[in-house]
């Protein structure tokens, strides 16, 4: 599973704080940690930065480079912060995220990924609201993203379809339709593109401490659609466990076993069975309703997941 560090976010006060001044020692620590705990990219989200996105975005370029040779990702709506950052990156091939649909991005984002050569994220996401089905998601990919990049002669190989990972909060009943979106996406073009997830936005507007369950279990359910790559935290030891569980296949425990059982029921276009967990576990039991909860089974609420 490729992990690409979502830790430099200017929604954290933190990574706020050390752009206004322009801290480079944050940066650089930060990445050298992410990077130790199992990053293999790392997230530059500037946010919009109208104003200063073109200065900010190559200064972090700058620095993160200086102690780490993962490729980085640029992560703003600003295409001149982008361009900027890409004449400014010196060591790995960068990934631009990112484009969709809607006209003015599409025209737009692709071309400076193929002058630049970067690999590009694509949301499936066109004029007017999110999609909520995953055929429509899968649809605009056909449609839209895919044939503009063959217009373009942009490589599909690097392309890589972002079919929005929504929160559970407010918008259950795309949880289980972005799984389906990632399942077929992997047989819809040949070569399939990448697929790829913002983990942590399944868990946005829930209470923290029942954030990590969620977002560890959509893991494994993903990685049994077939994800390529996720946006997610890897200073989350028990996530980066659990994604080592499920890739060498590692039975040696009961938790571990059920979360095999959860992957191979998803790969198999299945749903995980009360017979597979043991009810008198605890454990068991919370990944048991975060499924069901995360499939739209049971309606979403905080006491539920809690009790």
């Amino acid at each position: 599973m490729y992990i690409i560090a979502e830790n430099i976010h200017i929604i954290s006060p933190k990574v706020k704080k050390a752009i206004a001044e322009r801290d480079a020692k944050f940066f650089q620590d930060l990445a050298v940690r992410m990077v130790e705990a199992g990053a293999d990219a790392i997230d530059l989200n500037i946010g919009p930065q109208k104003r200063h996105g073109h200065e900010i975005l190559p200064w972090l370029v700058k620095v993160v480079e200086e102690v780490t040779d993962v490729p980085l990702v640029f992560d703003t709506t600003n295409l001149a912060a982008i361009e900027a950052a890409c004449e400014t990156v010196t060591k790995a091939r960068p990934i631009i995220n990112s484009t969709d649909a809607r006209a003015e991005r599409l025209e737009s984002v692709p071309a400076v990924a193929k002058k630049f050569n970067t690999r590009l994220i694509a949301l499936t996401m066109a004029e007017g609201m999110i999609p909520v089905g995953a055929d429509e998601r899968v649809g605009i990919a056909l449609e839209k993203i895919i044939p503009h990049m063959l217009e373009i002669d942009f490589p599909i190989e690097d392309l890589i379809i972002d079919p929005l990972v929504l929160t559970v909060s407010g918008t259950q009943e795309y949880c289980p339709e972005c799984i389906e979106a990632v399942r077929t996406l992997k047989f819809a073009w040949d070569p399939p593109p990448l697929t790829n997830g913002g983990l942590s936005n399944v868990s946005n507007s829930v209470p923290n401490e029942l954030r990590p369950l969620l977002n560890r279990t959509y893991m494994v359910m993903l990685m049994g659609a077939g994800v390529d790559m996720v946006i997610a935290d890897p200073f989350d030891k028990k996530l980066m466990e659990w994604i080592r569980v499920v890739e060498e296949r590692d039975d040696s425990t009961a938790l571990n076993r059920l979360l095999l059982k959860l992957h191979d029921r998803v790969a198999a276009m299945e749903e995980l069975q009360p017979s597979d967990v043991d009810m008198s576990d605890p454990e068991q039991v919370e990944i048991w309703k975060t499924v069901q909860v995360l499939l739209n089974k049971v309606i979403y609420t905080d006491s539920y997941l809690r009790l």
